[in-house]
């Protein structure tokens, strides 16, 4: 078995009114309906939305790894 691995990476940036946690989920949950063969991310950017000096809102911008089809079908 081949053990070597190239990834594709794409950038999301998920959104919760819950969380940070919960718009990580979000962004992968949502990319997992249309590519195949996620793998890992990476936080690269936190922000938020302050009104009346509280929290509102959570965006979190990541990259997101997924492994090439090698042809051979899974």
């Amino acid at each position: 078995m081949d053990e070597r691995h190239i990834y594709k990476v794409v950038e999301l940036v998920g959104s919760s009114g819950e969380s940070i946690d919960d718009a990580i989920r979000v962004a992968i949950a949502r990319a997992g309906k249309t590519l195949r063969n996620l793998r890992w991310f990476e936080v690269t950017q936190t922000r938020g939305h302050v009104e009346n000096g509280e929290v509102r809102h959570f965006q979190v911008t990541l990259k997101a790894g997924f492994t090439l089809d090698d042809g051979e079908g899974d």
